[in-house]
């Protein structure tokens, strides 16, 4: 269980529907190796556990995964329930369906509408529960979304899933999806330079809805990592402070507004606490400004 004086509550809480969780969580995908999917070398795994405890320690209740999360030896979906079964009452775990893999890891064709309950199923027996808190419908390049939501939202009124929300989609998509059933947030790459595209968190903002930014810190290196050299003001803005480039980057995104909820994945656990201790950094108006123009000239 979380307290309220844990560090991942500094940053403040927000609702995803009727669940509270700390504004800072955690994702799942670097769990299973040093680089996403099947590249680089499989994490290990006790070590792995030992990051999901400890973020349970740090008062961590909210954690991104997904059963396409897995790499030559490491499921992200079997590490969580080994590690965390049972569940504390207070532990969100959001997933995504949509995208698929083969068994030797290869991308295969995404899930069509009524493959999607395949999904929701296989996410349900890899974490051991009988309902999914959050499901979040990965599009991927269809341009309309109803169909596979509407599936989502059948799923939800038959009570395998509590919650639903989107990943990488635009401002249109948002819109279909809401008139389907209720949308609680919205996960699209967002980060210092490597902005979100029409406005997305400032739309979400004026909807109620959790803006959640994946690829925060590792930027253009995505699945990759952190894998290029850090822009000088974000640099700057690290040494005025004491702090890593990693923890100014969560720190700018909290002060986006109290609706964001930054998940920086790890499997390091001393990387784990520089990113929850991002919660009680508090940058100036100042230096906000500069970070932003840093994402404004990318854009």
């Amino acid at each position: 269980m979380t307290s309220l004086a844990s560090p991942a509550a500094a940053a403040g809480t927000w609702s995803l529907g009727d669940l509270t969780v700390n504004r800072i969580g955690l994702g799942a995908m670097r769990l299973t190796g040093s680089a996403a999917f099947h590249q680089g070398t499989p994490s290990d795994r006790g070590r792995a556990i030992a990051v999901l405890r400890r973020a349970m320690e740090l008062g961590v209740n909210h954690i991104d995964t997904a059963a396409f999360y897995f790499s030559r030896l490491r499921s992200a979906n079997e590490l969580i329930n080994s590690a965390l079964a049972p569940y504390a009452d207070d532990l969100v775990i959001a997933t995504k369906v949509g995208p698929a893999r083969d068994a030797s890891g290869a991308w295969a064709t995404s899930a069509r509408p009524d493959q999607l309950r395949g999904q929701v199923e296989e996410n349900l027996r890899q974490l051991g529960r009988d309902h999914l808190d959050l499901v979040n419908l990965r599009r991927m390049s269809q341009d309309s979304i109803g169909e596979h939501f509407g599936a989502l939202a059948d799923l939800r009124d038959a009570g395998l899933v509590r919650h639903l929300g989107l990943s990488n989609v635009r401002p249109e998509h948002l819109d279909e999806a809401r008139a389907i059933a209720p949308v609680v947030c919205v996960q699209n790459r967002h980060g210092i330079g490597t902005p979100c595209a029409a406005d997305l968190p400032r739309l979400c903002a004026d909807r109620g809805i959790a803006f959640v930014p994946y690829f925060s810190i590792a930027g253009e290196g995505r699945e990759a990592g952190a894998v290029r050299a850090e822009h000088e003001e974000v640099s700057a803005v690290a040494r005025a402070h004491g702090v890593s480039s990693a923890r100014v980057r969560v720190a700018w995104l909290l002060a986006q507004g109290p609706h964001v909820l930054p998940i920086p994945g790890t499997g390091d656990p001393d990387h784990l606490a520089d990113n929850v201790a991002a919660g009680t950094l508090r940058l100036t108006d100042e230096e906000v400004a500069r970070l932003d123009a840093v994402g404004s000239a990318a854009a």
